[in-house]
């Protein structure tokens, strides 16, 4: 499972040059799936996203997490994530997990983040989007966590 995620100032989702969803501030994240993921993996890494502390404290450090900044998140699928650039100039998405189970596994994920007490919005999984953002440092972080066979 990857997340790929940007702190920004405000983000939307358009679908056929519409407004589908928007935050004002906080967290802007591209979700994808692995095919050897399971539902095993999710609840931690929505842990990990709203307590990432990428955001500044008085002090001007990245201190201070979703949670603490009270902000918002827009969670977006995006498999491209998983792609393979190994050999060509013509990605490969082999890797990614098929799209009936990554469906449910972005819904569980979008779940498991509601239930750590933050706002989501989401977009259309599987839909054709347009997403606008306004960075906010820029701050972009790539969390990824693949299944341990060693646990």
């Amino acid at each position: 499972m990857k997340v790929l995620v940007q702190r920004v100032k405000k983000a939307a989702c358009y679908l056929d040059h519409s407004l589908f969803s928007k935050i004002e501030g906080g967290l802007l994240l591209y979700v994808s799936f692995h095919h050897t993921d399971d539902a095993s993996l999710i609840p931690k890494m929505a842990h990990k996203v709203v307590n990432l502390r990428i955001f500044e404290d008085q002090a001007g450090k990245m201190n201070r997490s979703l949670i603490d900044v009270k902000g918002e998140i827009l969670s977006i699928s995006q498999f491209t994530l998983e792609a393979s650039t190994a050999k060509g100039h013509r990605p490969s998405f082999t890797e990614a997990l098929e799209p009936d189970k990554a469906s449910l596994y972005y819904d569980y994920f979008n779940d498991a983040l509601k239930k750590l007490a933050v706002p989501v919005k989401t977009g259309d999984f599987g839909g054709y989007m347009a997403i606008e953002s306004i960075n906010d440092g820029p701050v972009t972080v790539l969390l990824e966590r693949r299944l341990s066979h060693d646990s």
